[in-house]
């Protein structure tokens, strides 16, 4: 069909289809209808590339034209952050390995974290007992969640699901029993994030996909296909409706999606290196990342690109972890080099950093009242791995 299709339209007028058709021009013709179907997809690949490089330099040169002035310009004027000072007030053991990953409660009280050494373990963090542990059936849990209701936890890590144990008051219940697993990637789970209802879970997984999930059917319900490589993490927009999240993976690429139709809507490349943390500011209408660059970048997604970049001659190591304050003004970096830099997001300086952990700090969060934050911090042996709670 290819090389009837080839010699009705290359064929001269002056011979007939019946004259060409024979042996020996059949076989020449299919021959080069061949040639010419094999060589059109690298040709048009090639040219997809160039085409996609030039919209991206035109969307770069749009973007600089409304870049008139940087943030800490703006913010000259307003009031620098005065000293002070975080003490360390609770310290949560249990864990046997590296702490992977935690979540507040929305009651502002009650940790959930998970561990390289295969265990979940629900926190009381003001009176630092355990409340509820499962031991999951492999190691690496890499992330966990809180419901909004506080009555389910959500978690997975190298066994590729995202597992859902609901709570109860009966601390001696077995929560292995009741567990329901409600999604399944095709490489691990490295981020879930539940949006405003106990009912849907977000996921975000190694094999360079995110997808929204129905937890008590287990069925998909939306994919988002964009990056090219891991997507490390992940968070959902703070508002009431809560319809956009934002992505960041080993592609150096941050991502943010509409969840009602799957698609990308925004997409930032500024990172030199893998994203292994993004947060959104309080208002929602910014994000901050962390990369193993490191550096800690705000991205405004009103203006359509970045703002600010928080950043230091002597930080040479990677940035795990990002988050803000209750009110937006601090970003809270944990990097490998076993600090935490505080940085004022408006004026772009650090304005605290916080020694002695052993090891680096593999994550932190702000409670819901931005009364405190904790973190994981990890012991050069591997072992006796636990969580600090430090006031702001």
């Amino acid at each position: 069909i290819i090389a009837i299709k080839f010699i009705t339209s290359c064929s001269p007028p002056s011979l007939s289809i019946k004259a060409l058709l024979s042996s020996a021009n059949l076989v020449f013709l299919v021959e080069m209808a061949a040639q010419e179907v094999a060589s059109q997809p690298s040709d048009t690949l090639t040219t997809l590339k160039t085409e996609s490089e030039t919209l991206k330099t035109k969307l770069e040169e749009e973007r600089a034209k409304l870049h008139d002035v940087e943030l800490h310009q703006v913010a000259e004027k307003i009031e620098a952050l005065g000293q002070f000072v975080m003490k360390t007030r609770r310290t949560l053991k249990g864990h046997g390995n590296k702490v992977l990953c935690m979540d507040w409660c929305k009651d502002k009280r009650r940790i959930v974290s998970s561990s390289q050494d295969g265990k979940v373990i629900v926190w009381d963090a003001f009176t630092t007992n355990k409340e509820h542990a499962v031991t999951m059936p492999c190691t690496w849990v890499m992330a966990c969640a809180y419901a909004p209701s506080g009555c389910a936890v959500a978690c997975g890590g190298l066994d590729n699901k995202c597992s859902v144990y609901p709570l109860s008051l009966d601390k001696n219940e077995n929560l292995a029993a009741k567990k329901k697993s409600v999604a399944m990637h095709t490489n691990y789970l490295s981020a879930c994030c539940f949006t405003n209802s106990d009912m849907q879970i977000l996921t975000s997984s190694g094999d360079g996909t995110c997808a929204l999930w129905d937890v008590e059917s287990g069925q998909m319900l939306q994919s988002f296909h964009g990056h090219a490589a891991d997507v490390l993490c992940l968070d959902l927009a703070p508002s009431e409706t809560g319809n956009t999240f934002v992505s960041g993976g080993c592609d150096k690429k941050a991502c943010v999606w509409d969840m009602r139709t799957g698609q990308c809507i925004q997409s930032f490349e500024t990172h030199e290196s893998d994203i292994n943390s993004v947060r959104y500011y309080p208002s929602g209408d910014a994000f901050a990342s962390g990369s193993d660059d490191a550096t800690c970048r705000l991205y405004d997604l009103r203006a359509d690109r970045e703002v600010a970049i928080y950043s230091k001659e002597s930080i040479i190591f990677g940035t795990s972890s990002v988050d803000f304050s209750l009110s937006g003004r601090l970003l809270f970096g944990g990097y490998n080099d076993y600090t935490i830099n505080v940085w004022d997001v408006l004026k772009g300086t650090r304005v605290s950093i916080l020694f002695g952990h052993e090891n680096r700090v593999s994550t932190l969060r702000v409670s819901p009242d931005g009364t405190a934050f904790s973190y994981a911090r990890l012991l050069v042996n591997w072992s006796g791995s636990h969580s600090v709670i430090t006031p702001l």
